[in-house]
């Protein structure tokens, strides 16, 4: 890609990303990431880092990545929604609706936004997880979050 890329173009490498993991292509899900990726590891204090919840665990690298989507693999994906993608020059939003179910037995369902930020080459420079941090705990504990109280 070259030095000028556009919004448009950060837009497609995220959109790509996103079918690339709905195909389980692994290769194509790394191919647009630096190779000091940070994956949720650039947060000042996340608490659900420090609840142990390994899928928000710092990561970095394409290895780090690479652990990421490993991890994933041994989860139920029930539903995964890319609602829209919005951008700047430097940046992309994805708002998603998930649903699955951890390794534990414990289920959420989750609207997540994912912050997508580019460095100068427009690779992949970081990707930070914002999600329901309280839902997701209770699910990396067993609990079914999607259960309702009557």
């Amino acid at each position: 890609m070259t030095a000028t890329a556009t919004t448009t173009d950060h837009v497609t490498i995220v959109s790509d990303l996103y079918a690339a993991f709905g195909r389980g292509d692994l290769e194509a899900m790394l191919e647009p990431l630096a190779a000091d990726v940070s994956w949720d590891a650039d947060w000042a204090d996340l608490f659900s880092q420090r609840a142990g919840l390994g899928v928000v665990a710092p990561r970095r690298g394409i290895d780090g990545a690479r652990e990421f989507f490993a991890l994933l693999e041994e989860f139920v994906v029930h539903e995964f929604r890319v609602l829209d993608l919005l951008a700047s020059q430097t940046q992309v939003v994805a708002q998603i609706v998930i649903e699955l179910t951890y390794p534990s037995g414990g289920r959420v369902r989750d609207e997540e936004l994912h912050l997508w930020r580019f460095d100068d080459d427009h690779k992949i420079a970081a990707l930070r997880h914002y999600v329901d941090t309280a839902k997701h705990i209770a699910a990396w504990s067993g609990e079914d979050t999607t259960r309702r109280g009557s």
